[in-house]
C-alpha cells in the first residue's frame, strides 16, 4: 500500500485522505486563472469580438463539462489515478505509451506558463522600473517555488488554491470593473467592438479552447479519486464549468478596452503594475503546481523505482529546460495536437470501466497489453488528423470526431465481451 508521500501513484486512495468536492473544485478553478488561459481569453476576444468570443467560451465549456462528468465518476469509484486506470484499458505496456505522451504534454503546459510569466515580467521591469531581469532567472526561480509546492502533494496544492483563488478572482473582477466603469452603455459598446484584420474563426477559437483544457476530462480521476462521494465529485466539475469561462470573460473585456493581450500591459494602463506581478506569480504558481503534480503521477507509473518527489523534481527540470528553449511559440499548434490525441482516450477508458469491467477494477487484473484500446486510439487519431486537415468531415469538429471515433471503434472491437456480460 502506498504511503501518503507517494500520493497513491500506483494504489487506491484510502479514506483517511478523502476531501470535500469543493476542495477539488477550487484546485480545478485555479487552473482557469493561469497566465495561458487569460492570454487565450484576451486573444480570442480581440480576434472575434465579444459576441462570438462568448459563444466560443460557452460551447467549449459545455463540451468539456460533459466529458468531465463522465470521467470524474471513474476516479471517484475506482480511487485510482488516471494513469493506473489506463493500465486496465490499455494494458501495462500500452498505458506506458499513453502515459508518456500525457506526461510530456503536461510538462509542455508547465513550460508554456513559465515562459509567458517570464516574458511579461521581463517586458514590464524594463518599461516600468528600468531594470532588466533575466528571463532565464525568472523561469528558474519560479520553477523552484512550484516544485517545492508540488512535492508535498495535493494537500499543499489545496492550501495554495484556498489562498490564491479568492485573491485572483477578486483582483480580476476589480480590473473588469475599472474597464467598464466609464462606459455609458458597457455591454452595447463592448458588443459593438469589431476586430480588424483577423483570420480567426469561431470554430478556430472553440477548437483552441477545447484543446487548451482537453486533458481535464482525461485527468479528472487524479483529483476526483480523493473526493468523498459521487455527488461531490460531480460538483467538483463546477470548478471548470464556472471557473474557466469566468476567467476568460474577465480577461476578454479589459483586453477589448485596452487593445492589449499581455495582462501586464493591461495593468499598466490602470496603474496596477505591482498587483499584476503578484497576480501572474500566484496564478502561475497555483496552476503549474497542478500541472507538475499530474505529470509526476504519470511518470511515476512508468518508472516505479523512483519516489513521487524524485519524479516531480526531474519533471520540473525538463519543463524548465523547455521553457528556456522557447516552447511557448508553439502554443496553438500544441493545443490542436491535444485535440486530436486526447479525446479518444477518455472515451475508451470510459467504455472500459462502465461496460466491460462493470465499475470494478482490481489491481491484480492488469494485462500486459490490451490491443483493442491501442488500435482504437491509433485509428481514431489517424482519421481525426484527416478531419482536422479538412480532407473530409464527420461532425465538423475534429475534437468531437476523436472522442466519438475512439469510442465507436473500441465498442466494435470489444463487442463480444460487452454482449457476453
Amino acid at each position: 500500500m502506498a504511503q501518503e508521500g507517494d500520493q497513491y501513484a500506483t494504489s487506491k486512495v484510502q479514506p483517511k485522505d478523502f476531501v470535500s468536492g469543493w476542495v477539488v473544485a477550487l484546485i480545478i478553478a485555479s487552473t482557469g486563472l493561469s497566465v495561458s488561459t487569460l492570454f487565450l481569453g484576451s486573444e480570442i476576444a480581440l480576434n472575434l469580438g465579444l459576441k462570438k468570443a462568448l459563444i466560443a467560451f460557452g460551447v467549449s465549456t459545455l463540451v468539456l463539462t460533459i466529458m468531465c462528468m463522465a470521467t470524474t465518476l471513474i476516479g471517484n469509484r475506482s480511487r485510482l489515478s488516471t494513469y493506473m486506470i489506463l493500465h486496465f484499458s490499455f494494458g501495462e505496456y500500452g498505458a506506458k505509451i499513453v502515459n508518456f505522451i500525457f506526461g510530456v504534454t503536461l510538462i509542455g503546459w508547465f513550460a508554456v506558463a513559465l515562459e509567458l510569466l517570464a516574458i511579461a515580467i521581463f517586458d514590464t521591469t524594463i518599461s516600468t522600473f528600468k531594470v532588466e531581469v533575466s528571463k532565464e532567472l525568472i523561469i528558474i526561480v519560479t520553477s523552484i517555488f512550484i516544485t517545492i509546492t508540488t512535492v508535498y502533494g495535493i494537500r499543499s496544492i489545496e492550501k495554495l488554491a484556498n489562498i490564491s483563488i479568492p485573491i485572483l478572482t477578486g483582483f480580476l473582477i476589480y480590473v473588469f470593473y475599472l474597464s467598464i466603469k466609464n462606459l455609458e452603455n458597457p455591454w452595447v459598446e463592448l458588443f459593438n467592438y469589431v476586430p480588424t484584420k483577423s483570420t480567426m474563426t469561431l470554430f478556430d477559437a472553440t477548437s483552441i479552447l477545447v484543446g487548451a483544457a482537453i486533458l481535464f476530462p482525461v485527468l479528472m480521476a487524479d483529483f476526483s479519486r480523493f473526493v468523498k462521494t459521487d455527488k461531490q465529485s460531480l460538483g467538483a466539475v463546477l470548478g471548470l464549468t464556472i471557473g474557466t469561462p469566468l476567467a476568460l470573460i474577465l480577461s476578454a473585456v479589459p483586453s477589448i478596452q485596452t487593445g492589449e493581450v499581455d495582462i501586464i500591459k493591461i495593468m499598466e494602463q490602470y496603474n496596477m503594475v505591482i498587483p499584476a506581478f503578484l497576480l501572474l506569480f500566484i496564478a502561475t504558481w497555483s496552476t503549474n503546481a497542478t500541472n507538475l503534480y499530474s505529470a509526476s503521477l504519470t511518470f511515476a507509473t512508468i518508472n516505479k523505482k523512483w519516489s513521487f518527489k524524485m519524479v516531480a523534481i526531474v519533471s520540473s527540470i525538463f519543463g524548465t529546460i523547455l521553457a528556456l528553449l522557447g516552447f511557448a511559440q508553439y502554443l496553438f499548434d500544441f493545443l490542436e495536437f491535444l485535440g486530436i490525441l486526447a479525446p479518444s482516450i477518455s472515451s475508451i477508458y470510459f467504455i472500459h470501466f462502465f461496460w466491460i469491467k462493470k465499475q470494478k477494477y482490481n489491481l491484480e487484473d492488469i494485462n500486459k497489453w490490451e490491443p483493442a484500446a491501442l488500435i482504437s486510439w491509433v485509428v481514431s487519431s489517424v482519421i481525426t488528423v484527416f478531419t482536422y486537415l479538412e480532407v473530409f468531415h464527420i461532425t465538423h469538429a475534429y475534437f468531437i470526431d476523436s472522442f466519438l471515433l475512439g469510442g465507436i471503434i473500441y465498442l466494435i472491437l470489444k463487442r463480444k465481451e460487452i454482449f457476453k456480460k
